[in-house]
C-alpha cells in the first residue's frame, strides 16, 4: 500500500474509534443535538429572536442559528483531545506504526458527520417552526456547505485551543473564549437595530457573514445591508473560513507533532 493508502487506512481506523464512542456514549451525542434546538425554541418563543427585521422571525432566526450551531460542540472535541493527551492514549498511538496526523483527521471526520448530524436535526425543527427556503434545491445545499466551512475552519481552532490547554479541566477556561464569537453575531439581531460602532464589528464576525450569505441562499429576511461586509457576505462567508484554516489547522499539526517528540 502507497503511504497515501496508509494515511487514508490509519485516518479511517481514527474514525471509527471516535464513532464508537458514540455508541458507548449516547447520552453526550444526544446533548449535544438537543442544545441548539432548545436555544432556538427558547429565543423564537421566549426571548423574541430578529429584533429589526421585518418579517417572521423564524424566517430570520433559524438560518442564523444553524450558523451559530456550527459553532456549538467543539467542547466535546476539545474534551476527547485533551483527554487522550491527559490519560496517554496518544503516546500509545505514537508507538503503533501509524501515520501521526491520522488522530486529528479521525477526530475532525467524525466532528464532522456530528455536524452534519446536527445540522439536520435542527433544519427539521426550523421546518416545524415553520421555517422555509425559497430559491431551491441548488442554493439550499450551497448554504449548507457554507455552514460546514465555517464548522470545519471552527473545528481546527477547537484542537488547537485543546493541544494548548492540555488538560481536561482547562476546557471549559478555553470555551469562554469562542462564545463572544457566537453571540457577537447577527445571528440574533440585525446590525441595524445596535449602536452604530456595535453594529460595524458584529457585521465583520466570521458567523455573522455566514449567516447572512446564508439567509441569501435560503431566501430570507436579513439577506441584504448596506454595509460592504453585508453587501458581500458571500465572499466573506468563503474567505472567513479560508482564513482561519489558513492560520489554524497548519498551527494545530504543528503543535502535534511537537507533543510527539
Amino acid at each position: 500500500m502507497s503511504a497515501a493508502g496508509w494515511a487514508a487506512a490509519d485516518s479511517w481506523t481514527m474514525t471509527r474509534r471516535e464513532l464508537a464512542h458514540w455508541a458507548r456514549q449516547p447520552v453526550q451525542v444526544v446533548v449535544g443535538l438537543v442544545f441548539p434546538v432548545m436555544l432556538l425554541l427558547m429565543f423564537n418563543y421566549l426571548v423574541g429572536g430578529g429584533r429589526g427585521v421585518e418579517g417572521g422571525t423564524a424566517e430570520y432566526l433559524v438560518p442564523g442559528m444553524l450558523a451559530l450551531t456550527m459553532a456549538f460542540g467543539l467542547e466535546s472535541t476539545m474534551l476527547a483531545v485533551t483527554r487522550d493527551l491527559d490519560r496517554g492514549v496518544v503516546d500509545r498511538f505514537r508507538s503503533m506504526p501509524m501515520v501521526s496526523g491520522a488522530v486529528l483527521v479521525g477526530r475532525s471526520v467524525a466532528d464532522m458527520l456530528q455536524s452534519v448530524a446536527a445540522l439536520a436535526v435542527m433544519t427539521a425543527v426550523g421546518y416545524a417552526m415553520g421555517w422555509r427556503w425559497h430559491d431551491g434545491p441548488a442554493a439550499a445545499l450551497g448554504a449548507v456547505g457554507l455552514l460546514l466551512l465555517l464548522r470545519f475552519a471552527m473545528l481546527w481552532l477547537g484542537i488547537l485551543l485543546a493541544l494548548v490547554a492540555g488538560r481536561p479541566e482547562m476546557v471549559q477556561a478555553v470555551q469562554i473564549l469562542v462564545w463572544p464569537v457566537g453571540f457577537l453575531s447577527n445571528v440574533f439581531a440585525a446590525p441595524e437595530s445596535m449602536p452604530g460602532w456595535l453594529g460595524a464589528v458584529v457585521e465583520w464576525n466570521p458567523m455573522s457573514a455566514t449567516a447572512t450569505a446564508v439567509r441569501g441562499l435560503f431566501g430570507n429576511p436579513g439577506a441584504v445591508g448596506d454595509s460592504w461586509a453585508a453587501a458581500h457576505a458571500g465572499l466573506l462567508a468563503v474567505l472567513w473560513p479560508l482564513a482561519l484554516l489558513a492560520v489554524f489547522l497548519p498551527l494545530a499539526v504543528r503543535r502535534f507533532a511537537r507533543l510527539s517528540h
